[in-house]
């Protein structure tokens, strides 16, 4: 599968972004929402971000293993929106403080790229970076934030197309491998 990397802030127009694109494929599409309604303003999130999506599009709600959903998919595009709540989600189930979180984080993320190997078509993730601010003041900020950093250096090195997203201004992100500095 084709993967395509979508960051940036928060609301700076990630999802918006990731869904254009994947409406302009023109193909039926299949959505894997991390996010849990777990309280109302979150409830209420949801239903915006649902009811704005095709009708024609399959969501599938996954809040960890999004490997799993990836490999089910009955679609060739596939819309994983976000790897930042995917995060969040392994990190508290697995007692990050008490267990390695990190560790839980970094096979999600493998099982997450594994399972779009052998696959047509393509796969376009939705993650913020929140590396850009100040350090957290918690340990387990500095975990949630060092964990997602990790998590979004690893499928930004595999992906075909990095798009960081400012302002609601897409800025398609190129490596230059030709020089160092």
């Amino acid at each position: 599968m084709q993967l395509t990397l979508v960051t940036g802030g928060a609301r700076s127009g990630k999802s918006d972004f990731a869904e254009r694109m994947a409406i302009d494929a023109g193909e039926p599409a299949t959505f894997i929402a991390t996010a849990e309604a777990l309280d109302a303003e979150m409830e209420a999130r949801i239903a915006r971000h649902r009811e704005r999506r095709p009708s024609s599009w399959t969501t599938v709600e996954s809040p960890r293993d999004v490997s799993s959903a990836i490999v089910e998919a009955t679609t060739r595009l596939v819309l994983l929106d976000c790897l930042t709540l995917l995060v969040s989600n392994v990190l508290l189930a697995a007692d990050a403080l008490e267990q390695n979180g990190d560790e839980a984080v970094q096979r999600e993320v493998s099982a997450l790229l594994d399972a779009r190997l052998g696959r047509e078509g393509r796969l376009i993730v939705v993650t913020n970076e929140v590396g850009l601010g100040i350090v957290p003041g918690t340990r387990l900020g500095r975990l949630y934030r060092d964990s997602l950093g990790r998590a979004n250096s690893r499928i930004a090195a595999q992906a075909d197309r990095v798009v960081l997203m400012v302002s609601g201004i897409p800025m398609y992100l190129e490596r230059d491998l030709t020089s160092r500095f």
